[in-house]
């Protein structure tokens, strides 16, 4: 697995984010049975920087915690078996990585919304990451039926690397 981090901003997050987030990384593809190694780029932000890309990108003017861009379109969420047929356009032809997309996260929302949950920074910062892997596995939660199979997802990755509220 290759990640790609930039940290822009002057906020500092309480514990290592790069290991924090290849930890998730790791667990949300062995979770979701990645028979790849994948590629994923991070960019921790400043509520700022990801006001302007929400706006941007999804025409919502505020800031949020965590912007997704997915570079795979899956047939079923989480269903490899597409990748095979798109192979040129889904795997980096460099390092034959499995490119997965892109995770943008606020350091502000995660200390703000650390707090506001009653959880650590490194809960809520795990938490969205995993929950933006599965975004990036093609899951979504516009439904009630997708909102209830994202949460038991994350709920379970993070269980697996006792990350816990």
């Amino acid at each position: 697995m290759s990640l790609y981090m930039e940290e822009e901003g002057a906020v500092k997050l309480p514990f290592d984010v790069e290991e924090t987030a290849e930890l998730v990384i790791e667990a949300s593809l062995e979770y979701e049975g990645c028979p790849y190694e994948a590629e994923i780029n991070l960019l921790l932000t400043t509520n700022e920087d990801i006001r302007e890309m929400n706006q941007m990108f999804r025409q919502i003017d505020k800031a949020t915690d965590v912007l997704s861009f997915p570079l795979l379109e899956f047939g079923q969420p989480g269903d490899f078996a597409f990748t095979k047929e798109q192979e040129q356009d889904s795997f980096n032809p460099e390092s034959g990585e499995l490119m997965l997309g892109d995770i943008v996260i606020s350091k502000e929302k995660v200390l703000a919304q650390a707090e506001a949950y009653g959880h650590s920074p490194l809960r809520e910062y795990a938490f969205l990451i995993a929950h933006s892997m599965l975004h990036l596995f093609g899951y979504d939660h516009m439904d009630e039926d997708e909102r209830i199979v994202m949460e038991q997802k994350q709920r379970e990755i993070l269980e697996n690397i006792q990350i816990l509220r």
